[in-house]
């Protein structure tokens, strides 16, 4: 048996041809035997592999040739699930202007082959591991995540949730979690019952859009299902190894926390927004706005451009 290589006309792309003693064909970029062996087949799909690594290999070493000076390294980003993996104690808390260093301590082992750069979201905030001592990691805080977060308030002593970074194959149990906070949020009330608690946030109003029944949404990096929603507030309901696991079920009233906006939710609506307003304006339609002192709610834009486009279809 030989192997002779052939192209195909239209692809150029080169392959093998498996040539015995038997009739066969090769046309069109086809090729076929009249009998053709379960060996034969594993032969041609081994020699397949060891050509497809080594185009991979010279397109390695061609990248190499071109920047031999900076390694290839694949781009990466940490990612998070929202399932809180424990809490960490504040040990502590270094202010300088505009700037923050902290120290948290850790369950013993939950930070085993952590390095320095890798990515830990500290209640629902990405932050960069810039110092390692046993089971104690050093954490960096500028002054926009301060600004944007509920960190800058954090002292000796505080209880923080902790996430890892996810890996691939790791289970999703949550949602995908980014670690940067968009807002920030205050609780206003609980309501214990026997088995679960329920926890009221108010939130800045411009975030409310992006916050709907039965929608994800990230907690100080608890990822957790929306209850019901108004105007500036939104609940949520914590069964007990929600609050026995995260730092949330030692919260109060008044206590800070960090939100994180779903990502595919806010691109939904930021996309139909967009759209929306460049229909009307190429209609010459005014876009609705809500009435004087009336709150902005999901029911209540949905009516203001329904009401647009049935304007519109009556328009003669």
């Amino acid at each position: 048996m030989t192997l002779q290589p052939f192209t195909l006309p239209r692809s150029g792309a080169a392959f093998l041809c498996v040539h015995s003693s038997q009739a066969h064909t090769c046309a069109s970029g086809t090729f076929r035997h009249h009998r053709r062996s379960a060996v034969q087949g594993a032969q041609l799909a081994s020699i397949l592999q060891r050509r497809q690594a080594g185009v991979l290999q010279l397109q390695a070493r061609g990248r190499q040739q071109q920047h031999p000076s900076r390694p290839h390294v694949p781009h990466t980003q940490a990612v998070f699930t929202g399932i809180v993996q424990g809490q960490g104690k504040v040990i502590g808390v270094h202010k300088q202007k505009d700037f923050s260093s902290i120290q948290i301590e850790f369950p013993a082992g939950s930070m085993d082959s952590v390095q320095i750069g890798a990515s830990v979201a500290i209640n629902g905030t990405c932050l960069t591991v810039t110092k390692i001592e046993r089971d104690v990691l050093q954490f960096d805080i500028i002054v926009e995540t301060l600004r944007a977060t509920s960190l800058g308030q954090l002292r000796e002593g505080s209880h923080v949730n902790f996430e890892r970074a996810a890996r691939i194959g790791d289970e999703i149990g949550g949602h995908n979690v980014s670690g940067h906070v968009h807002t920030t949020a205050r609780i206003a009330s609980i309501e214990q019952t026997d088995n679960n608690r329920k926890i009221s946030f108010q939130v800045p109003e411009q975030w409310m859009k992006y916050i709907l029944p039965k929608g994800f949404i990230a907690v100080d990096g608890t990822s957790l299902t929306v209850g019901e929603v108004g105007a500036d507030w939104f609940t949520v309901y914590l069964i007990p190894e929600t609050l026995r696991v995260t730092v949330l079920g030692s919260k109060v009233e008044g206590d800070l926390v960090n939100i994180e906006i779903e990502s595919q939710t806010q691109a939904i609506v930021d996309t139909v927004e967009k759209v929306v307003a460049q229909y009307l304006a190429s209609q010459g339609i005014k876009p609705p706005t809500a009435e004087a002192g009336a709150p902005s709610t999901p029911e209540s834009q949905e009516r203001q451009i329904t009401f647009a486009f049935s304007d519109q279809t009556e328009t003669p």
